[in-house]
């Protein structure tokens, strides 16, 4: 990993703030932390000792993916399929890695940290920006504080165990996909090409969500991809 030192030179916003940054990504932040309390508390009181959701915070990073492995363990199933079911939940990061590949920098430290960091959120924050270089300080700011602050609130809700209840009825789980949409607006707005493509991916979304495991699909949703690239192919 990159020093404390080192990193913010690795990714200076084009006109030298991080203000703006720093609050628009703490929007994100704060339902990372209720969310990661939630998790943290249901794993607990399931019957998981507290290292398992720390650790797996730590090492698998990924929201849905790691709520569906522990829905998995505690309605009986082996370690294997909690595995299966988190890794095809998150096979749609693979399309979201190649988005910001070239916002990860030089070196190959750098670049397996940056690949730790790529969530929906981190994707989403940094293609909204203007340029590159501000794209860049995006992917690490929001990044590097939603890991902090998801991981904070695992542990904070392992540690306090039921004593929190079920998050999920104070409604602060559709905080996410709320800002993921103010998120993606602008470039909706900016660029007519993007809009058949995400009401496509939208709609293929929203009817396979009754049917199909969270986080599936998203998956279906990126066929609205195909959709761009024929557009694109034709110009």
């Amino acid at each position: 990993m990159r020093s404390p030192q080192r990193t913010p030179r690795a990714v200076p916003p084009s006109d030298g703030r991080i203000g703006p940054l720093v609050r628009d990504s703490s929007l994100v932040w704060v339902a990372s932390g209720v969310i990661g309390l939630s998790f943290g508390a249901i794993s607990v009181a399931g019957g998981l000792p507290v290292w398992v959701p720390v650790v797996m915070s730590l090492v698998v990073y990924a929201g849905s993916a790691q709520f569906s492995a522990v829905g998995v363990l505690l309605a009986g199933g082996g370690p294997l399929a909690a595995v299966a079911t988190g890794l095809l939940l998150n096979t749609r990061t693979a399309a979201f890695s190649l988005a910001v590949a070239d916002l990860l920098g030089p070196g190959r430290a750098t670049r397996l940290l940056g690949a730790h960091l790529v969530t929906d959120e981190t994707v989403a924050f940094a293609l909204a920006q203007s340029d590159p270089a501000r794209r860049r300080a995006a992917f690490w700011i929001s990044g590097i504080g939603l890991f902090a602050v998801w991981n904070a609130g695992v542990v904070t809700g392992a540690l306090a165990g039921t004593a929190l209840g079920d998050t999920a009825t104070y409604g602060l789980d559709a905080a996410f996909p709320a800002v993921l949409v103010a998120l993606v607006l602008p470039a909706l707005r900016e660029d007519a090409r993007l809009r058949r493509p995400a009401a496509l991916g939208a709609l293929l979304a929203l009817a396979a969500t009754p049917v199909l495991p969270a986080g599936v699909p998203v998956l279906l949703a990126l066929a609205g991809l195909l959709l761009y690239r024929r557009t694109e192919a034709a110009r």
